[in-house]
């Protein structure tokens, strides 16, 4: 039970951050000033991919603990789940945490989060 709990903690944090993710990119798209239409089309691609795949990895992590979390495939998606989410960390703590507006420097602290939920709910 407490495996399955810290799964869905490190699922949910992940899926709320994606859904947190979408709301800003109008002002995000904005805060880059003066730049082509092709380029604000990009940002706002680029923003709303990351809110997406994070809402998509935080639900399918969810629905694969609720599904069988006891299965080689489930243990799979974990792990990758894992390594992406440290991924994103890293790159993170390298790109966002450097500038000035607090969420982006929570983004590796909350996929650190999360990928340690994750490694407990396995552990465990």
């Amino acid at each position: 039970m407490l495996s399955q709990l810290l799964l869905l903690a490190g699922a949910s944090t992940t899926f709320i951050w994606g859904i947190a993710h979408l709301f800003p990119t109008k002002a995000v798209v904005k805060g880059f000033g003066d730049i082509s239409q092709d380029n604000k089309y990009i940002i706002t691609m680029e923003w709303i991919v990351e809110g997406v795949a994070l809402i998509f990895m935080g639900a399918l992590i969810s629905g694969i603990t609720l599904i069988d979390k006891g299965s080689p495939v489930s243990s799979y998606v974990y792990i990758i789940s894992i390594a992406m989410l440290f991924t994103l960390a890293i790159i993170s703590l390298f790109s966002g945490f450097k500038v000035n507006f607090l969420p982006f420097k929570l983004c590796p602290i909350i996929f650190t989060l999360s990928s340690i939920l994750i490694i407990l709910g396995l552990l465990f």
